[in-house]
């Protein structure tokens, strides 16, 4: 579960008269003549205090020079989980604030209220995951009934990072190369923990719990002769996750390209980002070593790691994994550990991610293109939408078929059991390896 957050921000005050001074002047005025020129003393007793209340707001300027502001986030707990609730409070010496509400970086309201704490409190239901701007204010204040107001202070918005959920997977296929002593791979060294490997002659560093005495009194050669069992050793394998963050397409598509996430309906990235961490899980709790990537310029990486601690904090990054507005004809190519598998995750429209899983195949790299693009809906479009449609995803197909006659395995992630795909996979693997031998 997402901590709490807070973001804090000061800023300073700089008060403005506003037209009601101008006018509680002129309007004692106009009744102070009326009443002289109509000899009705009740009329300037009306415009005295007037007056005088006008001169005191005229003369009496909010001392407040700084501006608190605090935005604070919390999940909603058991009972809600995707719901993430904010409040708002504010330290100024004013008699009242205004404040304008954006939220989802679109203006959806204005309210007053007073300072102190918990001058605005909101309850957000979150339909994606992955950062999204839960709150944005600004303020300013009102003192001395509306005489005097303040200049609104700078945005503060508060984002969160909403983790995708994690799907159970079975088993996920191997890197070409196993390294290290620890996993759950069939190694081909001896060591410990694997399958039966041979009968062998006791040598130093072997273990005396490892003899086998039926095959010494059977087999051994030469008085004192021991013969120890020996079993491969399990290994770890490299696990490489690219996810490319140049589209987000959303199942509506009607909705490309609008950035309206509550028309898109599930986006390629909700299906990325679940994938990535899905993907992650497994691979960490079978013991191999995990590194992540975003494709796009700037994106964020974590070098390969293992345990607990390495998949909070890959949950954490790709919570925290959006699109990228850079020029989506370009990714960066980061770098991959020799006899890696290579997990691809994009839409694969533009074929840029499909070259780059291409290329690691080529490089002697496992490569697993994983489909992320929703089922699309066609709803709503137009004649020419629908065939602008039809002919990318022939396009896609292309590419995804390219990609197949490459050796690449692809896996759709949406609308076909991912667990069973990957699986089949994985023993498509061991079938070729059994073949090569």
């Amino acid at each position: 579960m997402t901590e709490p957050i807070r973001v804090v921000a000061r800023t300073s005050v700089r008060w403005h008269r506003t037209p009601v001074i101008a006018i509680g002047l002129t309007a004692s005025a106009i009744l102070a003549a009326v009443g002289l020129a109509f000899s009705r003393p009740d009329v300037i007793g009306i415009a005295l205090p007037l007056a005088l209340g006008t001169a005191w707001m005229l003369l009496r300027r909010p001392e407040g020079t700084a501006m608190d502001i605090e935005l604070r986030a919390h999940p909603g707990g058991a009972d809600a989980p995707s719901e993430v609730r904010t409040a708002t409070d504010v330290a100024l010496d004013a008699d009242w604030l205004q404040v304008a509400i954006d939220q989802e970086e679109r203006r959806t309201g204005l309210a007053e209220a007073r300072p102190g704490a918990s001058v605005l409190t909101t309850r957000s239901r979150l339909q994606h995951s992955g950062p999204v701007e839960l709150l944005g204010v600004t303020v300013r204040g009102a003192a001395l009934d509306g005489a005097w107001v303040s200049e609104p202070s700078s945005r503060v918005a508060i984002e969160w990072n909403t983790p995708p959920r994690s799907l159970r997977i079975g088993g996920l296929p191997g890197a070409p190369r196993l390294t290290g002593l620890h996993g759950a791979h069939e190694g081909a060294r001896p060591g410990q923990g694997g399958d039966f490997r041979d009968i062998h002659p006791f040598a130093p560093g072997d273990e005396l719990r490892r003899v086998d005495w039926r095959a010494t009194a059977r087999a051994a050669r030469r008085p004192g002769e021991l013969l120890v069992r020996r079993a491969n050793a399990l290994s770890d394998s490299s696990v490489v996750i690219a996810i490319d963050t140049a589209e987000d397409l959303g199942t509506v598509v009607a909705a490309w390209g609008t950035n309206d996430p509550d028309r898109s309906g599930i986006t390629s990235l909700d299906l990325a980002r679940e994938a990535a961490l899905s993907i992650a899980t497994t691979a960490i709790g079978t013991g191999d070593r995990v590194a992540y990537h975003a494709l796009s310029p700037g994106g964020r990486s974590i070098p390969a790691g293992g345990g607990a601690r390495h998949v909070a904090r890959v949950r954490d990054v790709i919570a925290a994994t959006g699109q990228v507005d850079d020029d989506s004809r370009y990714r960066r190519s980061p770098v991959v550990p020799p006899g890696s598998i290579v997990f691809v995750l994009s839409t694969f429209v533009d074929g840029v991610a499909a070259r780059m899983a291409t290329s690691w195949r080529a490089a002697g790299h496992a490569v697993v293109a994983v489909d992320v693009l929703p089922v699309p809906d066609g709803a709503r479009l137009t004649r020419e939408q629908r065939i602008a449609l039809r002919t990318l995803l022939a396009e896609r197909s292309n590419i995804l078929t390219e990609l197949r006659h490459a050796g690449v395995e692809v896996v759709a992630w949406a609308g076909q059991d991912v667990d069973v795909a990957l699986r089949i996979a994985a023993r498509r693997q061991q079938r070729m390896r059994a073949v090569r031998r």
